[in-house]
């Protein structure tokens, strides 16, 4: 059976309406698992969304007053193609997916060359950013977000995501920890270089911003969350301000 007849038959499987995936907007009987530790409820079958994913598309479209509006410049940080297609039907912005291109990856048609440790572009020049899960790969993430910082626009603002273990005070960093496998062991991913703790929202208020930490799972009832496919230890929405 090949692929594209697979696809079409989990999808017809998987009819129904107990889960709403917001990112392509369909509902679905259940979200897919995902993950090496697997994780029940995570993927969407239609756009390949997950839990994250999810979470901050609804956050940018449903918040008031609303994030994106017409004729903004937004920058978007290692695209993923969940919001890379969905930014592109969006032709009321100026989109800005970006990367810093290594070989062997392939990137969506239109993503610029960027190290976000010195962007090229001037100061104040767009209107928001988009970072999920990024800054946890970079070797001097402080410098990063003071690069977003440079390049966003007074009154403008960035979410800027990343994996957190809410159990740990402070960022653990080390950087004799150089192996992928000592990596994964001590930072949950093989090309991870720190785990974050709590402590996140200070290091980007070091770097210039004002951060807003929405708990904007827990703005949901439990049923919704469930509907949505959130993930309560994924929750917090980091909302920078310049």
């Amino acid at each position: 059976m090949n692929l594209s007849i697979r696809r079409i038959l989990r999808k017809w499987l998987l009819r129904g309406n107990n889960v709403y995936c917001p990112c392509c907007r369909k509902n679905v009987s259940t979200f897919l698992p995902f993950g090496n530790v697997v994780r029940l409820n995570a993927a969407c079958p239609f756009c390949g969304s997950l839990e994250r994913h999810r979470l901050i598309w609804h956050f940018l479209h449903q918040r008031e007053p609303k994030l994106i509006k017409d004729g903004m410049k937004l920058l978007h940080v290692a695209p993923e193609r969940v919001f890379f297609k969905n930014f592109r039907r969006e032709k009321q912005i100026q989109y800005f997916p970006a990367d810093k291109f290594m070989p062997g990856h392939h990137y969506p048609r239109g993503t610029k060359k960027i190290d976000i440790l010195d962007i090229t572009y001037s100061d104040n020049f767009f209107d928001a950013i988009l970072c999920t899960h990024v800054l946890e790969h970079v070797d001097n993430d402080i410098q990063a977000m003071k690069e977003f910082y440079r390049v966003l626009k007074p009154g403008g603002w960035a979410v800027l995501q990343v994996p957190i273990d809410y159990s740990r005070a402070d960022t653990f960093e080390d950087n004799s920890i150089n192996t992928p496998e000592e990596r994964e062991k001590h930072f949950g991913q093989r090309d991870h270089l720190r785990l974050y703790g709590r402590d996140y929202s200070q290091r980007l208020i070091k770097a210039g911003f004002n951060v807003d930490c929405i708990d904007f799972c827990n703005m949901f009832p439990e049923e919704e969350q469930k509907r949505f496919g959130f993930d309560k230890n994924d929750g917090i929405i980091y909302l920078c301000k310049k």
